[in-house]
């Protein structure tokens, strides 16, 4: 049995093996479901925060039995296909270091026993600049098994900056994380989810071991270890559908990305990609982009898709999701984020 799942592991691009646990059939997965939160409770700030009547429902959910909340960790080990997670599988993920997620979540996510990943830019937290966390505070959620990971030192637009600003960004807060935390982090989060291939580049070889951004979709080893996705919660996209939508959603496999690069010259983009021909079922892939753009998705071949909108998208940030029906009526999710140059 051993061997047979070694060798499932390597030739197959996304796996379900199933079990009984004596009430209902497990399935044991290599993706996961990534939240992604900022602020809790603080109206002020409606795109990065999201409502604590929103979140206690959010909480509820997640403590239903057919969800298995795990450790950002045990969740990289599955992707990398070292050890299986049971299926609907989901990590919490916290940028920023805001006052709210000392002050008002983590109690909760302490009392319900829940692991969490909270990103930090090093900057605001040596300011102790009003409204983020201490040092002694993120200490504190480090004694008590939270993990840290690392969003710069000043959190900036890195997409923007030189190759030596990169470096710069990078070794300075790692430096300033080993003088407070005791080490460098090990996973990272693209400030506002931004980065272009030099800064994928920079943070893998500053021997971070993953990195995330927040364009929205499952995490799985096809999306390669530097750019897997997060679905970004707010007051605005934190309601119970879509959060239901995302805790339950599968991967998209895929290969042949194009553009590799998300800071895209030519706009809008010839976006498309190749799925995985273990893909089951087969069902019709539907693409969608912000700015009220129109879609014209087309499957060429049996795997190719191309996509194609009918005008450019705005100055900024774009975005295509890609879904695609799967069974128990749950959906596939693909996501990819542009920066418009």
């Amino acid at each position: 049995m051993k061997l047979l799942l070694t060798f499932l592991l390597f030739i197959m691009p996304s796996i379900s093996l199933s079990q009984t646990d004596g009430t209902r059939e497990v399935s044991y997965v290599n993706y996961a479901s990534f939240i992604m939160y900022h602020r809790f409770g603080d109206s002020r700030y409606p795109s990065t925060n999201i409502k604590k009547e929103q979140f206690t429902k959010h909480i509820n959910e997640l403590l239903k039995p057919i969800y298995n909340i795990i450790s950002i960790e045990e969740a990289l080990n599955a992707i990398n296909n070292i050890k299986l997670v049971k299926d609907r599988s989901v990590v919490i993920t916290i940028d920023d270091a805001y006052s709210s997620v000392f002050n008002y979540a983590w109690p909760i996510f302490k009392k319900h026993n829940l692991p969490f990943t909270l990103f930090v830019s090093t900057d605001v937290i040596d300011n102790k600049t009003p409204g983020y966390m201490s040092w002694e505070e993120i200490r504190i959620l480090r004694d008590n098994g939270v993990t840290i990971g690392s969003q710069t030192k000043s959190h900036p637009h890195m997409y923007k900056l030189s190759k030596e600003e990169i470096i710069k960004e990078l070794s300075l807060s790692n430096k300033r994380f080993i003088a407070e935390i005791g080490s460098a982090p090990k996973i990272f989060a693209y400030p506002y989810g931004e980065y272009n291939l030099e800064v994928l580049e920079q943070v893998k070889s500053h021997e971070f071991v993953a990195a995330f951004g927040q364009h929205s979709g499952v995490a799985h080893k096809s999306l390669g270890m530097y750019e897997l996705p997060r679905f970004a919660m707010n007051e605005k996209y934190g309601d119970m559908s879509r959060f239901l939508l995302a805790i339950n959603a599968m991967p998209i496999p895929i290969s042949d990305l194009s553009p590799k690069d998300p800071v895209i010259y030519r706009n809008p983009p010839n976006y498309g990609f190749t799925l995985s021909n273990k893909i089951e079922p087969k069902n019709a892939i539907r693409c969608f982009a912000n700015n009220n753009l129109k879609t014209d998705t087309k499957r060429l071949g049996k795997n190719r898709i191309e996509i194609r909108l009918d005008g450019p998208f705005l100055k900024g940030r774009g975005r295509i999701n890609c879904t695609m029906a799967g069974n128990d009526n749950r959906w596939r999710w693909l996501g990819r984020q542009f920066i418009i140059n």
